[in-house]
């Protein structure tokens, strides 16, 4: 999605008045605090740590393959499924929110295995929310495929990690690439009948153009040293398939198998690089990439600068949280609450040959508490605005110590959750 700009007021005072709409969707109001960065374009305003603008949520942590690259093969922990009771008070929690935010449909889990998943979809479209889901793609079956397009499921991501039957089968044990390509071909076909018969007169009786068919479709890819040649090749089918978004990811290593076929263990500390202050700027223009530019393009991302395109600046690790900063939350499928989707179960991951503990950490249970009394704890709150600064120990790049082996403390006295180890605050892991 494309940059969208509104105009703002500058009072007598010189402060800048936001338009009370942008405002309420940022979280802005009166005592909030807002990270403004500057650079040669001009000032870029973060969203305020008080707005709730993503809710994740994990309807089962059951799955019906076993993946290469799944945490379920260094995983002891048993699997559960939400049940009604619990899904209500969500429901309920959500619904009392305004502006509402978006619902994605995940974790560590396959969703489509929960019997309710359907309505659950539906409950949160009726009370006004954007609703996305991702799924193997393995259980889109044609009932499956024609409620999510009754019900107006707006973005369905389908995770491929290879462009043909081996490469796929390879990354995803018990799954086949033609049964997925034809599960979406399928849920696309009712897309398009479902375009073509919905009723096309606007307000008052003026003809009105429908947007695309719902869901839209998306491609969530896993890089690894195997699968990153089969990228072109799913991009491609993907575009075969409809989808407007690709989401790409480098792998999380829970294993030290996994480990071997990272594709960014050098980039946790080369200490070639100059210090990033003083680390020259390439300013490229747009232009083509093609057999002429490949190579030389790709000598200047690899090397000591830091690049912008056409004025965007590209970043090269950031420190910083990307789901404090989407304004997002997670809820496991028992209730807890937690700040992030890693951080919902515990599990255990590799910076280098180490091995790193990460425990899981809660700041709710929605059985207890009303879901806007959890996010508007001061204890969250401050817990938000910490995450915000990223002032954690780099354990990603010292990885020296006792402490490194887990997230529960760092050498700057943080307790649990020390982030300093995390894969998705330093941009190598990334979810839609």
């Amino acid at each position: 999605m494309g940059a969208s700009f509104v105009t703002a007021e500058v009072d007598g005072e010189g402060r800048v008045v936001l338009p009370p709409l942008l405002a309420r969707r940022a979280g802005v109001r009166p005592g909030s605090r807002v990270r403004i960065s500057e650079d040669e374009a001009g000032l870029r305003i973060g969203r305020s740590v008080n707005s709730l603008a993503r809710l994740y949520l994990e309807p089962t942590s059951e799955c019906n393959l076993r993946c290469r690259a799944c945490v379920r093969g260094a995983w002891a922990e048993p699997a559960g499924r939400m049940d009604s009771g619990t899904w209500e008070k969500i429901l309920a929690g959500i619904c009392d929110l305004d502006p509402l935010p978006s619902l994605f449909l995940g974790g560590f889990g396959e969703p489509l295995l929960h019997p309710e998943i359907m309505d659950m979809v539906g409950d949160a479209k009726r009370c006004g929310m954007e609703v996305e889901l991702i799924t193997n793609g393995t259980l889109l079956d044609a009932r499956t495929a024609d409620s999510m397009v009754a019900v107006g499921l707006d973005r369905l991501w389908i995770s491929l990690d290879g462009a043909v039957d081996e490469q796929f089968a390879a990354m995803r044990e018990g799954g086949s690439l033609g049964a997925v390509v034809d599960n979406v071909q399928r849920l696309n076909a009712f897309r398009e009948r479902s375009l073509a018969e919905s009723p096309r007169i606007g307000h008052r009786g003026t003809p009105r153009i429908r947007r695309g068919g719902m869901p839209r479709i998306g491609i969530s890819f896993v890089a690894t040293r195997d699968t990153i040649a089969s990228l072109p090749g799913v991009l491609r089918l993907g575009l075969r398939l409809m989808a407007d978004r690709f989401s790409i990811s480098n792998v999380v290593p829970h294993t030290l198998e996994m480990n071997d076929q990272a594709l960014y263990r050098r980039s946790f500390y080369e200490p070639d690089l100059p210090p990033s202050e003083r680390t020259p700027l390439v300013e490229l223009p747009r232009m083509e990439l093609n057999a002429a530019t490949e190579a030389p393009l790709a000598q200047v991302l690899k090397g000591p600068f830091s690049v912008s395109v056409a004025g965007q600046r590209l970043v090269h690790g950031s420190c910083t949280c990307p789901f404090v900063e989407k304004g997002s939350m997670a809820i496991r499928w028992d209730g807890a609450v937690s700040p992030c989707l890693p951080l919902l179960h515990d599990h255990a991951i590799f910076l280098q040959e180490r091995k790193r503990t990460m425990g899981s950490f809660f700041v709710g249970q929605v059985k207890e508490r009303a879901l806007l009394g959890i996010w508007n704890d001061p204890a969250y709150v401050a817990l938000r605005e910490r995450l915000l600064d990223f002032d954690f120990a780099p354990c990603t790049i010292c990885n020296s110590c006792e402490q490194a082996d887990s997230n529960r403390s760092d050498c700057f006295g943080n307790g649990l959750p020390a982030c300093g180890g995390c894969l998705w605050a330093q941009g190598f892991i990334r979810c839609p």
